[in-house]
């Protein structure tokens, strides 16, 4: 339910609308850093990786977009945007807006 309420959102506003789902499927780029809690890394300086899980939808395509354009200077988000389609980036958003990180229990 929650995913489909995630695709239609972006479908009325005229944007392309994402799938939650396939969304998942397309996150190996983006866990490496934004799904490790507390992660900061070194380049091109040292920063906290900021949290994506619980993003606006808009708000996660905006900055995407803006890497992808050069808008947005981070070297890494900019390639890693760079390879995204406007589909990716819809459906990340969709899947990054609903989703809460899950941690193994040991």
């Amino acid at each position: 339910m929650i995913f489909a309420l995630a695709a239609l959102s972006g479908a009325a506003s005229g944007q392309v609308a994402g799938d939650a789902a396939a969304g998942l499927g397309k996150t190996r780029m983006c866990v490496g850093c934004h799904g490790i809690q507390g992660w900061r890394t070194a380049y091109p300086e040292v920063y906290s990786v900021p949290k994506i899980y619980g993003q606006h939808p808009a708000y996660m395509v905006k900055a995407l977009q803006s890497y992808k354009s050069g808008e947005r200077a981070h070297p890494s988000m900019r390639a890693i945007a760079g390879s995204l389609s406007d589909q990716d980036m819809a459906d990340l958003a969709a899947y990054y807006g609903v989703a809460a990180p899950t941690v193994a229990k040991k």
